[in-house]
């Protein structure tokens, strides 16, 4: 019984395999490799904006001189923030000679091999790979908001944009993507949305909690209209993550430590 039961477990594998590849990748999979587009290739022109070249200097500054590879994440982001939320791997090592000793490249400026900028870039989800909507919205699909209501939440949203997970809406605004925990259980459900609208002058990333599928489908409205929804919870009756009605604990300043004199440190 057993036997026949791996058997045909093992035929319906070796079917998939044999099924002939598909030209569109999904989501996770495009995250693992890189396939050269018309406007994603390594010799696509890129560089960092004359304020962003400042920004590259400041962010250096904060390592020292043999440890500059450690500035790759905050580097990555901020080339991510300029270019409308994704990130191109002409941004990683660009080979189109921008100009010379053009310091345009991550690898470049944190002197490393581009491998090691591909790692890092490849390894942490919220590097967008591919195109994405300039507001960005990611729905916290971890236990907690999954079981106050996460996945309603989300097929809201792609109901009222019509897309799919991943996919961008035709007018370039919006896209919807799924986040790990954003530690604001307290509050769940919540989303978090990341603006692209302004560039990296003014990219902003915040939280909604105690999210509704209505107040998601009126958020979203909101930034179409180009206004600014209140950040934080939506839960009229709370205040940050306090509980509706007040606290009941914790009302006064709490008492120090009898065991040590905190004005003496």
């Amino acid at each position: 019984m057993f036997a026949r039961l791996a058997t045909k477990r093992f035929l319906e594998i070796r079917q998939i395999f044999r099924q002939p590849s598909q030209p569109s990748r999904s989501f996770s999979t495009a995250l693992n490799y890189h396939i050269d587009s018309p406007d994603n290739s390594p010799d696509t022109p890129w560089e960092f904006s004359v304020a962003n070249k400042e920004r590259v200097k400041e962010i250096l500054s904060h390592y020292p001189s043999n440890y500059k590879q450690s500035a790759v994440i905050p580097l990555l982001d901020l080339a991510q923030q300029q270019h409308g939320g994704w990130l191109p791997v002409s941004a990683m090592n660009a080979k189109y000679p921008l100009q010379k000793n053009s310091s345009s490249r991550v690898a470049k400026v944190v002197k490393v091999a581009p491998i090691r900028v591909y790692e890092v870039a490849t390894f942490y989800s919220m590097f967008n790979r591919t195109k994405v909507g300039k507001y960005h919205l990611l729905v916290c699909g971890t236990t907690p908001c999954m079981i106050r209501g996460s996945r309603d939440i989300e097929e809201a949203l792609l109901k009222h944009l019509g897309v799919k997970r991943n996919e961008v809406t035709k007018d370039g605004l919006f896209s919807v993507g799924e986040m790990e925990c954003m530690g604001c259980c307290v509050n769940a459900p919540m989303i978090t949305v990341a603006d692209y609208s302004k560039g990296s002058e003014g990219y902003t990333y915040n939280y909604y909690e105690d999210i509704t599928p209505k107040r998601v489908v009126e958020i979203v409205e909101m930034l179409r209209r180009g206004e600014a929804p209140p950040v934080g919870t939506q839960n009229p009756k709370r205040i940050r993550s306090g509980p509706e009605g007040g606290n009941t604990t914790l009302l006064s300043e709490p008492k120090p430590p009898p065991c040590r004199d905190l004005d003496a440190c």
